[in-house]
């Protein structure tokens, strides 16, 4: 019998039917009644009446109930006290960027939810040196940003990769684009609508060096460095087809009617985000959320 049986048994009998402890867990259905089930089997035991208004204890289930309450409550107290810590608030401040995968997040988050169904997940937007500065001081758990800090303080890893593309009005994708993209110095008579060198600036300044490398100017921006470069800003910028803007496949699920999302050829851009967090945390929530963050431990992803 493992824990995440347990409280997988815990949630339903509480909720009151699978669909609502699902939705507690954020794992499927099905999932969760096929770990309801096989606890079942594991014991040879009925643990819940079910019907079409939902799932109740058996006898037998709340008997179970009791005494998997108390074993989940001796197995959390028992890792405070062999970890020599108090038992750790069941919360994660998590700092997010402008467009980070739109699907990344929810399924690690999901996945980390069957393991520790009660751990609460706040989620911030900001920029990448505001989250930086918010982990120095206690006040981000965990930030995915862009520039990797090189600070003996902190501690990182690659979370995704992407290789940018550009958007494009459909005039300029039939003077610019051929059937595999988008070669990188055809742009060189348009402006790149980028982002303020204080969100990320190590990110920022890689960027415009590859823009210069091939032939294509950056405007300065100094005038705007904490104005953050928003959907509709970038779309809006794209739309006049005097600049392009970059994005990764999927950024959006549809783009506006007259923009066109071409790959660059031989991907000269691509953006990394790195998870980075305090070196001397010992939380076991947070070392967990790490481990299924990591891209050396995932299926590697780099999106085109």
């Amino acid at each position: 019998m493992e824990i995440r049986e347990m409280r997988a048994f815990v949630a339903v009998a509480e909720e009151g039917g699978v669909s609502a402890a699902a939705r507690r867990l954020h794992v499927s259905q099905s999932a969760l009644s096929q770990t309801v089930r096989s606890l079942e089997r594991q014991l040879g035991i009925q643990l819940l009446e079910r019907d079409h208004t939902g799932a109740r204890p058996t006898a037998a289930g709340l008997t179970m109930l009791g005494e998997v309450r108390a074993l989940l409550e001796r197995h959390d107290a028992m890792i405070a006290t062999m970890t020599g810590r108090p038992a750790e608030p069941c919360s994660l401040r998590i700092g997010v960027p402008l467009e980070f995968p739109l699907d990344l997040l929810p399924s690690i988050l999901a996945e980390l939810n069957t393991v520790y169904p009660e751990l609460k997940i706040g989620l911030r937007h900001s920029s990448g040196s505001a989250q930086l500065t918010a982990i120095r001081s206690g006040d981000l758990d965990l930030a995915l940003v862009r520039d990797r800090p090189y600070d003996p303080l902190l501690d990182s890893v690659l979370v995704v990769e992407e290789a940018m593309g550009v958007i494009l009005t459909s005039a300029r994708s039939a003077e610019l684009a051929d059937a595999t993209g988008v070669r990188l110095d055809r742009l060189r008579g348009m402006s790149w609508m980028g982002f303020a060198r204080s969100d990320s600036p190590a990110w920022h300044d890689q960027v415009t060096a590859i823009l210069r490398t091939h032939g294509v100017p950056v405007r300065d921006l100094s005038g705007d460095q904490d104005r953050p470069v928003t959907p509709e800003v970038k779309l809006a910028a794209a739309g006049t087809g005097r600049s392009f803007a970059f994005a990764s496949r999927g950024w959006l699920p549809a783009l506006p009617p007259g923009l066109i999302w071409h790959p660059l050829i031989g991907n000269p851009i691509v953006r990394r985000t790195w998870a980075v967090w305090p070196a001397a945390s010992t939380s076991r929530h947070l070392a967990a959320l790490v481990a299924t963050l990591d891209l050396t431990e995932r299926t590697p992803i780099v999106m085109e």
